[in-house]
């Protein structure tokens, strides 16, 4: 028998990509050895398994910045994964990284998030032992929950990437490669995440008149563009030729477009993330999680659509798991009926 057409993708990797690309063929490999696809490389698998998981397609209803926002053109934690998963397969082909990989990470990055975006976030670390990360629960996702409790078993890398992603307020690229993911490929996500989201929750501020056009200090105008596009094609072609400058050995920026981006993110927090317009409802947002987890744990959980067993009561796990993977309507609707009385019906 002759060649697969994976065996022949993998051959073309070895000829086309960068020597510090990740090789689909030499992947640590999965949790559970598999039988290899004739058709697809390892990575391809992976981004099609995230890309047909039920936590994915929940993405479309969780908070990115606004609650349940009612406008048609407001960012949800699905578009920002297909913002992220873009610019970061433009930077990865570019550098010659391996697409299909970076592809992957991008968009199985927030598989974990919460409902209501770092307001149930905040709750979850709150209120289950041992505490609670988005990047911690994605992984949960991928190894255990999805797929009947069989878990997506991806490659090693992909896992990697995700649970690495995530940098909050640090550096965004640091010193410390501790503190990044292994493959560059997870590297070009982790900064392709940030991008994404200081420019278009720039641009839903802007659409929800929370700041005002030319609101932001004048040098980031100045350095980064006036538009959300120039903004955007700045940074990344930025990363593409200051990683190209060092040889291609490591993901680097400009120190100048670097602290532009700092400063960027930093007006956000201060202008948007933490004004009371955004603040308020992410504190009753808080709310709601709270009474549903405690109303869960002292009451059990429901069967669910696929004709599961009620789950007993006092499992904090289990409680964290159903919680987490809510879409914002779903929380609101099963708060409604649990906590708020309904109107009588007169027969």
């Amino acid at each position: 028998m002759g060649r697969t057409i994976r065996e022949e993708m993998e051959e073309n990797e070895e000829k086309i990509l960068s020597p510090y690309a990740c090789f689909s063929k030499k992947s640590r490999g999965r949790l559970r050895p598999e039988p290899e696809c004739d058709v697809r490389v390892a990575f391809q698998r992976d981004r099609d398994r995230i890309l047909h998981s039920k936590a994915f397609r929940r993405l479309k209803y969780k908070t990115q910045v606004f609650l349940a926002p009612t406008g048609d053109h407001y960012r949800t934690r699905l578009t920002h994964v297909f913002e992220v998963s873009q610019i970061a397969r433009t930077v990865a082909v570019a550098l010659k990284l391996n697409g299909h990989l970076t592809e992957a990470i991008a968009l199985g990055h927030d598989l974990g998030h919460t409902p209501f975006g770092h307001a149930g976030e905040a709750v979850l670390n709150e209120v289950h032992p041992g505490g609670f990360h988005h990047y911690e629960q994605s992984l949960r996702v991928i190894d255990i929950l999805e797929d009947g409790g069989r878990g997506l078993n991806l490659n090693f890398e992909v896992r990697d990437g995700i649970s690495m992603h995530s940098k909050g307020r640090k550096e965004i690229l640091p010193q410390d490669i501790s503190e990044l993911p292994m493959t560059m490929e997870g590297r070009v996500v982790r900064v392709a995440d940030i991008i994404a989201y200081v420019n278009h929750d720039m641009d839903d501020a802007l659409r929800a008149g929370i700041i005002k056009e030319g609101q932001m200090p004048a040098d980031i105008y100045e350095k980064l563009g006036k538009t959300n596009s120039e903004r955007i094609d700045t940074m990344v072609k930025d990363i593409i030729y200051s990683t190209l400058a060092e040889g291609g050995t490591r993901l680097t920026m400009s120190p100048e477009i670097m602290s532009a981006m700092s400063e960027m993110r930093s007006f956000l927090y201060k202008n948007v993330y933490e004004t009371s317009k955004i603040h308020d409802d992410f504190i009753k947002a808080m709310k709601v999680v709270k009474e549903l987890y405690q109303h869960f744990l002292e009451k059990g959980l429901p069967g669910d659509e696929e004709g599961s067993e009620p789950k007993p009561a006092g499992d904090h796990r289990t409680v964290c798991d159903f919680v987490a993977g809510m879409t914002d309507r779903y929380a609101l609707a099963l708060y409604q009926n649990i906590f708020l009385p309904k109107p009588w019906s007169v027969m």
